[in-house]
């Protein structure tokens, strides 16, 4: 594989980390600082939907995905092959995002070829280490040998803080899945669509679930969204399905289960944002969607034990209600019979961010990161 030296080496493998990666690139290419978008591969039919509505694609595919690999299978793999591709190109910064396998294997082989590393969403924190796992074990271990810390709140840059993190390797940006989001919502949808039709009148539940810890729950989760719309006539859920094939098995009874129960294939990036400004409500245990849902001032019910977004908690958009069904349900029908909220939650600022946090991400690269 042939390469062409390069600036920069954005490194994803997710679809979450290309959606918040996005914005980093056009910032960088705004400000021609060059740049190679190096996929591993985790989510590789996931990753050029993301990409789409920001006309990007990755510059490198490795395809080191390998079914029914380990995790240590997989990591093994991905330091191996993200090695010898910054190698070839010679970068003078790896950015790497969040809390992946990839995330975690960029880091390692940037720091074994004495190469620095800029880490966006550092500093996130559950407090567990085993919630989310392997997650927070993973950007733990990012931030320790990361030059630069990009941190999305200055919540995050407490933790930092906290865990002896010099202040000089740290800044606040904002969230960059807001401006991912943002800068979606700002144009027009397209003609095709993977969304279900959507009553005009009803009252639409975004729900997700994908954490390894909430698999064994899926279940749960979808006998109370099924409860819900079994017992107001005027609600409707959509819930995309993760490719994980444990989360399919356990969706597979509730296929049809009701005519307003839409248990779809995943959706691309723009159709994710279209449905979230349609939503009135988010049960989710995915992170993007805790960050995101506050710019359209929707209510979103954390189907976990525990969040590393706490801004979210303080702003009274989040509220975490676990694994249990009848939990989640009692807490969708207070939200759902609370129209206050929702008018209050328009008010409300975003916590985790201005919708510019990428161009602060660039300008520092740009500013001195770079030839540091």
């Amino acid at each position: 594989m042939a390469y062409v030296k390069a600036d920069i080496a954005i490194v994803l493998g997710t679809r979450p980390e290309a959606i918040k990666l996005a914005p980093v690139a056009l910032a960088l290419a705004a400000r021609q600082i060059p740049f190679h978008m190096i996929s591993t591969g985790q989510h590789r039919d996931l990753i050029a939907g993301a990409l789409l509505p920001f006309g990007l694609k990755p510059t490198h595919d490795l395809a080191l995905m390998r079914e029914g690999q380990s995790l240590d299978e997989l990591l093994a793999r991905l330091i191996a092959g993200l090695g010898q591709a910054l190698a070839a190109i010679g970068p003078r910064m790896v950015v790497v995002q969040g809390d992946t396998a990839t995330a975690l294997a960029g880091a390692l082989a940037a720091f074994h070829a004495r190469i620095p590393c800029a880490h966006v969403e550092a500093g996130l924190r559950s407090g567990r280490l085993d919630a989310p796992w392997p997650e927070e074990g993973y950007r733990r271990m990012v931030d320790r040998i990361a030059a630069r810390l990009y941190a999305p709140t200055p919540g995050a840059r407490e933790n930092l803080l906290a865990e002896g993190v010099e202040a000089s390797r740290i800044l606040v940006t904002g969230q960059t899945g807001v401006d991912a989001a943002l800068w979606v919502a700002q144009r027009p949808r397209g003609a095709a669509s993977g969304l279900p039709r959507l009553g005009e009148r009803t009252r639409v539940i975004y729900a997700t679930a994908h954490r390894r810890e909430g698999q064994a729950a899926l279940a749960s989760t979808l006998a109370a969204l099924s409860r819900v719309v079994a017992e107001r006539p005027d609600v409707e859920v959509v819930m995309p399905l993760h490719p994980n094939p444990e989360v399919r098995r356990q969706a597979l009874p509730f296929l049809h289960a009701h005519p307003r129960l839409h248990v779809i294939e995943p959706l691309g990036y723009a159709d994710s944002v279209h449905l979230l400004r349609r939503a009135s409500l988010v049960v989710t245990d995915s992170g993007g969607l805790q960050e995101e849902a506050p710019s359209f001032g929707l209510p979103v019910l954390v189907t976990r034990e525990v969040t590393e977004r706490p801004e979210g908690i303080e702003a009274g958009f989040l509220k975490i209600v676990g694994l249990d069904s009848s939990r989640l349900h009692a807490a969708m029908i207070s939200v759902l019979d609370d129209p206050g909220l929702r008018d209050l939650l328009q008010r409300t600022p975003n916590p985790y961010g201005d919708g510019h946090a990428a161009e602060r991400i660039a300008d520092d690269l740009a500013g001195g990161a770079l030839s540091g």
